[in-house]
């Protein structure tokens, strides 16, 4: 069995920053990284022409917390109410390493 799973979310740029710390503590987190960009097909308000801002959110969770923290991030980032964004479940991982410089 794997040891962690990796969890994707995309959403609102504002939601995802503003929840970003929250998210990252939840328990069985390992890692939690957010980047932001822009879609064109995801979001009504548009702030660039056809354009919104996205927060796309990588978590790796221990597997036995995955969907606790699946249930979490769509409560916290209000996802099942207001259908103004995915979660997702990626790819499982059987190892992490860290590197340092």
């Amino acid at each position: 069995m794997t040891k962690f799973v990796a969890i994707g979310a995309l959403i609102e740029k504002n939601l995802g920053m503003s929840k970003f710390k929250e998210i990252s503590e939840f328990k069985g987190v390992e890692y939690a990284f957010v980047e932001t960009g822009r879609s064109n097909d995801l979001f009504q308000e548009k702030q660039f022409g056809q354009f919104g801002e996205a927060s796309i959110m990588t978590i790796i969770v221990q597997n036995k917390f995955k969907d606790e923290v699946m249930q979490l991030l769509a409560k916290h980032l209000n996802v099942l109410d207001s259908q103004s964004g995915l979660i997702f479940e990626e790819k499982n991982i059987d190892a992490l390493k860290s590197f340092s410089s």
